[in-house]
């Protein structure tokens, strides 16, 4: 039995579900004067599974860039757990507390040079013709203390590291040095040095109570370094948050599977995990999931146990999209769906209570493009971070590249030094299914919205990619 249903809605398409067959009825012009300027649309009155609005992609309106950032972050909300971690297992985590040194570094006046610490003054007139000649007290390597005291006209060999004598002042590299005629008790110098001069004072790196790591830096390699030098073995660090990745598709396969026609290896999976952990948290691949709804529940509800949740594909406008469907079913609400960008427009963000969850791109190269701009920044805040973008700088482009005004386009490019000047060039064909481009490049340029042709010479932003 066939019914009419007046709709109260322009340039749109519904999605009819009869018994797992999916059907698409345009409107068709109303009869019924009573709804003039409206459309009308026929449905089956019964096996209805599922009635959803399509929605035609021209009637979507994109946002920018910009705006999805902004939208993105103002809705993250931080971990506050933190715990104490010992120092070899802290690179790449946050600091949860400002630390400040407990002493000086370096402790105690050292050298910064092989050579002799004398007195300066008694150097003055000293030349590679006339050089000075001083009494050799004694050898000092580094981790021991002087016995004596560096007298006028007296020299101490030293090591690099090793305690400033007292009585010195500076010291004379061996370089600028001889024996004097083989006898090792006697010391020529052929050049006057100033007082100071090779010698590394007390807390010339960091003093005493001196914040040295401020809340929300990310330990770094040179971080670790200063934490040792320190004396800290332990650190307060906040909790690295849980990301699912969930992976959509019926044309996928697991890696160790041999690909019968028309399957694909599942590569966003891995592509999203080294992602994720590179920025400091913790991933849990969730498989993959079919293009059917119930499964999709299923692995989405579990997805949303987390901190934070990442759908790859399923999320644009063909017949088996259901990603978004299955989203606002379960209760998320959809903050925005496509941004004006390329590649990786059809995205989507929403809330799930407190977790944040975003459908991502199928095509790999516009899911890392996509990671990378929003996602990125978003795990950084979520885990507490002071610094949530990457740094970037302008480069001479060195090639053509024409594209569309309305959109932001995020091309793969190689970075290189020429003659003092930063170039970047295309890493090649840059289709969003190209995934080879993201293994070539070193930075990501940036073409604004308004730009339609860039020429070889023009200068672009570029984010450096680590």
């Amino acid at each position: 039995m066939i019914k009419s249903l007046c709709i109260v809605t322009k340039n749109a398409k519904f999605k009819i579900f009869l018994d797992n067959r999916s059907f698409f009825m345009y409107h068709l012009s109303c009869k019924n004067k009573r709804c003039a300027n409206q459309r009308h649309i026929f449905y089956c009155s019964y096996n209805v599974k599922y009635f959803t609005k399509y929605e035609n992609k021209s009637s979507v309106k994109m946002i920018n860039v910009n705006q999805a950032r902004e939208i993105i972050l103002k809705h993250i909300l931080p971990v506050k757990e933190a715990q104490f971690l010992n120092l070899n297992f802290c690179l790449g985590r946050v600091s949860a507390v400002d630390i400040k040194s407990r002493e000086n570094i370096p402790p105690f006046d050292n050298s910064a040079m092989d050579g002799f610490a004398i007195k300066a003054f008694n150097s003055i007139g000293a030349l590679p013709d006339n050089p000075k000649v001083f009494a050799v007290i004694a050898d000092l390597a580094a981790g021991y203390t002087a016995a004596k005291t560096v007298r006028n006209n007296q020299a101490m060999r030293i090591m690099t590291g090793a305690p400033i004598p007292d009585g010195a002042d500076s010291v004379v590299m061996v370089e600028d040095t001889a024996s004097n005629e083989g006898r090792k008790e006697f010391v020529r110098i052929f050049r006057e040095v100033k007082k100071g001069e090779n010698v590394r004072y007390a807390g010339e790196d960091v003093k005493k109570s001196e914040i040295v790591i401020k809340k929300g830096d990310i330990l770094k390699s040179g971080y670790i370094g200063m934490l040792a030098s320190l004396g800290i073995s332990k650190v307060k660090v906040f909790r690295q948050p849980k990301v699912a990745i969930l992976a959509t598709g019926d044309e996928l396969v697991e890696i160790k599977q041999k690909l019968a026609p028309g399957k694909i290896h599942n590569s966003n999976t891995y592509s999203l995990d080294a992602q994720v952990r590179s920025v400091g948290a913790l991933s849990v691949a969730l498989g993959i999931a079919r293009d059917k709804k119930e499964e999709l529940r299923r692995k989405i509800r579990k997805g949303l146990s987390f901190d934070m949740l990442l759908v790859s594909g399923g999320i644009s406008v063909g017949d088996y999209d259901f990603v978004k469907d299955v989203l606002k079913e379960l209760g998320t609400t959809i903050k925005f769906w496509r941004v004006a960008m390329k590649p990786g427009k059809p995205l989507a963000f929403g809330m799930m209570g407190r977790v944040p969850v975003f459908g991502l791109p199928g095509n790999p190269v516009s899911s890392m493009i996509t990671f990378e701009q929003f996602v990125r920044p978003a795990i950084l805040k979520m885990a507490q971070a002071r610094e949530l973008f990457r740094f970037h700088l302008p480069a001479i482009a060195k090639d053509d590249f024409k594209k569309k005004k309305q959109l932001r386009y995020f091309l793969r490019v190689v970075l290189e030094n020429q003659n003092g000047a930063l170039y970047a060039s295309l890493t090649g064909p840059q289709g969003s299914g190209i995934l080879k481009s993201m293994v070539l490049a070193n930075g990501i340029m940036e073409l604004p919205e308004g730009l339609e042709n860039l020429r070889a010479g023009d200068k672009a932003q570029v984010t450096y990619l680590d």
